[in-house]
Formats: C-alpha cells, sequence, structure tokens
C-alpha cells in the first residue's frame, strides 16, 4: 500500500509545479489495481490548510500559478469528492495513540541525526501505522526518512 504526504496532494489538485509528476504517479496507481491512497484525519486538514498557502503564496508572488480563494474551495471540495469516492484515495481511519508511539520512536531515532520536520515525522509513523510499504511525496527531508526506514519513495 502506498501513502502520500500533503506535498504530493497539493502538487496533484492545486496545478503547482509538479502537478504532472504527480498525475503520472496516480495513473500508475490506478493502473497498477494497487488500493487507493489513505487519506488520514492528518492529511484532510494539512491539504485544507496546503491549499490556503498556495492562496497566500500567489497573493504574495512566491507562487507561479494564480491561486485565488475561490480555486482553494473548488479544490479542497473536489479533494473530500474524490476521497469520499474512494478510487484514487479514500477516507482512512488511524489510530492516534500508535501514531504517537511510532512518533516518538522516529524522533528519537533520527531527528538530532538529520533535523526531521514534525509533519515529515507525523506522516512517516501514519504510513508505518497504516502497514504501508511506499511514500509518495516531493519533499527531500520526508522522503529521507521514508527511506531510512524502508519504505520505497517515489
Amino acid at each position: 500500500m502506498i501513502y502520500a504526504d500533503t506535498n504530493f496532494f497539493t502538487n496533484y489538485l492545486a496545478g503547482l509545479a509538479l502537478q504532472a509528476e504527480a498525475a503520472v504517479l496516480a495513473a500508475k496507481l490506478v493502473a497498477s489495481k494497487e488500493p487507493p491512497l489513505p487519506v488520514t484525519w492528518l492529511l484532510r486538514l494539512e491539504v485544507i490548510n496546503g491549499l490556503q498557502q498556495c492562496v497566500f503564496m500567489s497573493r504574495n508572488g512566491t507562487l507561479q500559478n494564480r491561486f485565488v480563494p475561490e480555486m482553494a474551495a473548488v479544490v479542497e471540495a473536489q479533494f473530500f469528492d474524490e476521497a469520499d469516492a474512494g478510487m484514487t484515495f479514500r477516507h482512512c481511519g488511524l489510530d492516534a495513540a500508535r501514531v504517537e508511539i511510532m512518533f516518538r520512536d522516529l524522533s528519537h531515532r533520527h531527528t538530532a541525526k538529520e533535523g526531521f520536520r514534525t509533519y515529515d515525522i507525523l506522516h512517516v509513523a501514519s504510513a508505518l501505522v497504516l502497514g504501508c510499504d511506499s511514500f509518495w511525496s516531493f519533499d527531500v527531508k520526508a522522503k529521507k526518512l521514508a527511506k531510512l526506514e524502508g519504505l520505497k519513495v517515489n
């Protein structure tokens, strides 16, 4: 099973710089008959905020594409509709207590050496708790942690 982090989803959904690469990965997922990507409570919250960050960056000239609040609202609705449909990605429960235990372990083993951010650890911990064997992201640090934990990365 594959876990995709927020970086993957915002690129895929919001037309960001790596949307084409994300679309290729999503198409491969559908063709492979792999289960849909899990969308946890963490991903739902982060995608909402990630889309609002796109609006902020667009207003401040740090995002190549124009991204207005109306676009964020449409993309957010599409994200939830697709997760409800369960074709490419699906809502997925996640045991917060197990994620916390995994988070502590990952942080103690890796952060002092590598400087991993909280959300990188949360996403990798979530992938491991869900039993995923692959991790999709366009974030270098998150992918590094996933690799350290034995997950295949894009």
